[in-house]
């Protein structure tokens, strides 16, 4: 074995959430190592719906998906048909409306929509955009073990030509999926509603565009005796879902696809078949020493309208990558990397219990919850993080609900509204997604917060409202904010709201100071 190589931070996994890590990582000037024991993508397609939030995220590090724009929209919209070809029924609601308030989708809240494009697809281009950042991606390279101690994990990796070395980072990422190997030696169990179903599959390709003018991307087919699931992949494939876990001759997948057609007089491509265990897993820490779980390695959530599964992966990486990079600048104390867990866990466990709360017969299962049912833009850009890099997010408070209804809640997603910021037309998303930021409309927190920089070592940087930062709409940020004039919001990295003045206080600078060194885990004081 050659002689150990140093990393700040180690990804084991490289599909769709390490590979978020790794760009993540990669912008914010971590030098990170990706290992994937695969040659490339994994040639099925798997999740298709990346969420607006997703998108956001990907639109910080630069990449913007522009080329699948097209197959963009609100969301998936279902309805329950005999066959593509037959007769159509009534269109399948994933949410139930719910009374006194009208129902609200991801896409009213950002600037983006929901886009439809194939994991097999997607992953070529992070890949791209992570490598141009400057991560390391080591394709065929699977990790053999790991033992960690007080000051760093030691990972032994294997080449293709089975020659090994060893790694040691500063901290370790596994997005090893839902046989997390790393979880798996780390001894960390999983919660959840377990095993639901066995699910076979057939991806096939076939002229059918014809049928997406109608706007529906997703068709329950329901026939006397057959019953499966239709959804395309945007591309020219489709994918067929049995209701059973039967094993089919190639001639019986075709007959299958015919009847869930409708019809015979098109060219059918069969690509591939599909068998995977279908459930609800969230494992019981997110976190063990210097090893952090994402994605699937932490949480296994079933395809499903709201983007339960990958994208909640990829805000996992999100949420991680700014807390190390802080973390390995010295700026704040590993105190900071507790509220990952903290946050994410309890993002799972609610977007779990939501998917099974949903009267869906691709995934309907005995599972009982007192929860209540979310709205759809509430699990997607409205979630709440309790942690302590949050102020004033109390155990009274929802784990999730409508944006506009938080009024600028600390421990939420800062709303996207579209501003001039310097006589540019940029989304408050653009702004507030990449240091600390202050937004007000008193100049004296200026002054404030120069003073706190100086303290902590933390650079902030402050938005007067109404003078450089203006909203394109006149709308009232202050109101947006949950502000009156003079008070302030302080903006974490991802964009979350840490803290908030309402009004001015006595002391402007010693309040943000004081928010500042707990919500950051300032570790940095000049005196």
């Amino acid at each position: 074995m050659v002689a150990q190589e140093q990393v700040p931070v180690l990804v084991v996994g490289g599909a769709v959430v390490g590979l978020s890590a790794g760009m993540f990582l990669a912008d914010r000037g971590v030098r990170v190592v990706v290992v994937e024991a695969a040659p490339g993508s994994s040639p099925h397609p798997r999740a298709t719906g990346f969420t607006p939030r997703t998108l956001e995220l990907f639109r910080t590090v630069g990449l913007e998906l522009a080329d699948v724009r097209t197959a963009s929209g609100p969301g998936p919209r279902k309805v329950r048909v005999e066959s593509l070809g037959g007769a159509w029924h009534e269109e399948q609601s994933w949410t139930p409306p719910r009374e006194g308030l009208a129902p609200s989708n991801p896409a009213d809240h950002s600037f983006f929509s929901m886009v439809g494009i194939a994991q097999d697809r997607l992953e070529p281009l992070q890949e791209r955009r992570a490598r141009e950042l400057g991560a390391d991606i080591r394709r065929n390279t699977r990790m053999v073990d790991f033992v960690q101690d007080a000051d760093a994990v030691t990972v032994t990796v294997r080449r293709e030509d089975g020659s090994q070395y060893a790694i040691r980072a500063d901290y370790l990422i596994a997005a090893d999926g839902s046989n997390s190997t790393v979880r798996q030696k780390l001894q960390i169990d999983r919660t959840g509603l377990g095993h639901v179903r066995t699910i076979r599959s057939v991806i096939f390709r076939a002229p059918l565009e014809e049928y997406l003018e109608s706007g529906y991307t997703q068709f329950t087919i329901d026939q006397p005796g057959f019953s499966a699931f239709l959804s395309t992949y945007h591309d020219g494939r489709w994918i067929l879902m049995f209701s059973d876990d039967v094993e089919r001759t190639e001639q019986e997948q075709l007959e299958q696809v015919h009847r869930a057609l409708g019809r015979k007089d098109l060219p059918v491509e069969l690509i591939a078949t599909g068998r995977w265990r279908m459930g609800g897993h969230v494992a019981t820490r997110f976190s063990d020493g210097r090893v952090f779980l994402a994605g699937d390695a932490a949480h296994t959530l079933p395809p499903n309208r709201g983007g339960y599964g990958a994208n909640t992966g990829i805000e996992d990486a999100h949420n991680l990558a700014w807390k190390l990079e802080a973390v390995l600048s010295g700026a704040s104390s590993p105190r900071l990397l507790t509220s990952y867990d903290a946050e994410r866990r309890p993002i799972a466990l609610t977007r779990h219990d939501q998917i099974f709360l949903r009267d869906d017969s691709f995934v309907r299962s005995d599972f009982h919850s007192d929860a209540e049912l979310l709205d759809d833009a509430g699990m997607e850009l409205g979630q709440l993080y309790r942690s302590a890099a949050v102020i004033g997010a109390g155990p009274e408070l929802p784990p999730a609900r409508r944006p506009d209804l938080w009024r600028g809640q600390p421990g939420t997603r800062a709303q996207h509204r579209w501003v001039r910021l310097d006589g540019r037309r940029l989304s408050t998303i653009d702004v507030l997604t990449r240091g600390w930021t202050l937004l007000t409309d008193g100049p004296e927190w200026a002054t404030a917060a120069e003073s706190t920089t100086k303290s902590t070592g933390i650079p902030i940087t402050v938005h007067i409202i109404g003078r450089a930062l203006v909203a394109e709409d006149d709308e009232d940020l202050l109101e947006v904010l949950g502000l009156h004039s003079g008070g302030a919001s302080l903006i974490r990295p991802d964009g979350y709201i840490a803290w908030r003045s309402p009004s001015e206080p006595d002391d402007p600078a010693r309040a943000l100071e004081e928010a500042l060194r707990t919500v950051a885990s300032a570790a940095i004081t000049n005196l």
